[in-house]
């Protein structure tokens, strides 16, 4: 069979996923260290086996997808609003002050005006699946005020950045195709997304009671709509899997169909960090050292701590110092605005690679400096 070492290929690398992350989490180190790792190792600019860079990209494409779309069907705003309080404006509010910090300082820099506020946006989002395992580590020291208020701060960044992604993206493809035309594929993208959203959760209802079927309708419909959204619309993939999932009502069956995307996330997860890794070539990266320097330094300054001082005047129930340092990473949607940048010539391959290995570091360092900061409380619980 033509397809025997493909399949060969991708059984050896989640095996090979499964003893980098022991491994690394021997070394007390998380998980996703050990995944970045062999995504190197494999990748064509280091020594040794190359693995089919095609293959293990259109996977963590798929992945990507998936794990949006489920944030997506978890996100009740609703709901948020009433957990959360204050992370309702405090949340977007540092979205846009990193934002407009980062776009500054890289703009200073050579870089234009679109294309830096895109890399500023891309600063400013936080990790899902980075911050899902810190809030699951057998190994946390957060308690659940904070990892609650990490969650649903990371909601709220998505879902800001949706927004200003659409505006962002429409402006970044000004020059081949109308302003107009962008904004037009985008409305229609949201009311497929609304219709499918009204008549998903019914047609689930019926094939509930089969197991097979429901489950292939969940991992297919989150397909589709982000299939839909990018080939017919023009609207990027990953951006269309996120707003589908946000469109389902939060109901007992959207919520079982979510449960259902769970292991698929966490399996094409893995995948997701190995593929990042392959993206990084070392040559482009001593090029680009100064830009990476610098993206993990507005990290820092320009997103860590507006978190922190953000908590503290919200006075929202957490640790503010745990939850600045637990959002302190940037990840899927900044990749794939990376992505983006350097497919319409926006930003130069150091860039790039610096931006890729900025989502690597910043995960890796946000997931172990956070089980450092033990500290008490400093916030009283106030009504949201």
């Amino acid at each position: 069979m033509e397809s025997a070492p493909s399949v060969l290929e991708l059984g050896a690398l989640l095996v090979a996923a499964v003893a980098a992350g022991w491994l690394a989490r021997r070394l007390g180190l998380p998980a996703v260290v050990g995944y970045l790792v062999l995504g190197l190792a494999v990748s064509p600019f280091t020594p040794g086996y190359v693995a089919d860079r095609q293959q293990l990209q259109l996977l963590a494409d798929v992945g990507v997808v998936l794990l949006l779309f489920e944030v997506g069907i978890e996100v009740d705003l609703w709901r948020l609003r009433h957990e959360h309080g204050q992370i309702i404006w405090a949340a977007p509010l540092q979205v846009l002050v990193t934002t407009a910090v980062t776009a500054a300082v890289v703009m200073a820099l050579g870089i234009a005006l679109v294309p830096a506020v895109v890399v500023g946006l891309a600063i400013a989002l936080s990790s899902s699946v980075a911050i899902v395992n810190i809030t699951r580590s057998r190994r946390r020291t957060t308690d659940p005020p904070t990892e609650r208020a990490m969650l649903g701060w990371s909601v709220v960044q998505d879902v800001t950045g949706v927004i200003l992604a659409a505006i962002v993206i429409v402006a970044l493809r000004g020059q081949s195709e109308t302003l107009v035309d962008a904004l037009i594929g985008f409305a229609a993208f949201a009311l497929v997304a609304i219709v499918t959203a009204l008549l998903l959760p019914r047609i689930l209802r019926q094939v509930r009671g089969q197991p097979d079927l429901f489950l292939l309708l969940s991992v297919g419909s989150g397909l589709v709509i982000a299939g839909v959204g990018a080939v017919i619309f023009g609207v990027p993939l990953a951006l269309a899997a996120f707003i589908g999932g946000l469109v389902i009502t939060e109901d007992p069956v959207s919520r079982e169909a979510r449960r259902q995307l769970l292991p698929f996330r966490d399996l094409f997860a893995v995948l997701f960090f190995v593929a990042v890794g392959a993206l990084i070539d070392p040559a482009d990266l001593a090029a680009g050292a100064t830009w990476l320097l610098l993206f993990l330094g507005l990290i820092v300054a320009a997103k860590v701590v507006p978190v922190y001082v953000l908590a503290r005047i919200g006075r929202i129930s957490t640790r503010p110092l745990q939850l600045a340092v637990g959002l302190g990473q940037v990840g899927e949607f900044s990749f794939v605005l990376a992505a983006l940048l350097v497919a319409v010539g926006a930003i130069t391959s150091p860039v790039y690679v610096a931006m890729i290995a900025a989502v690597a570091v910043s995960i890796a360092a946000s997931t172990i400096i956070v089980r450092l900061v033990r500290v008490p409380a400093e916030i009283t619980p106030t009504a949201g």
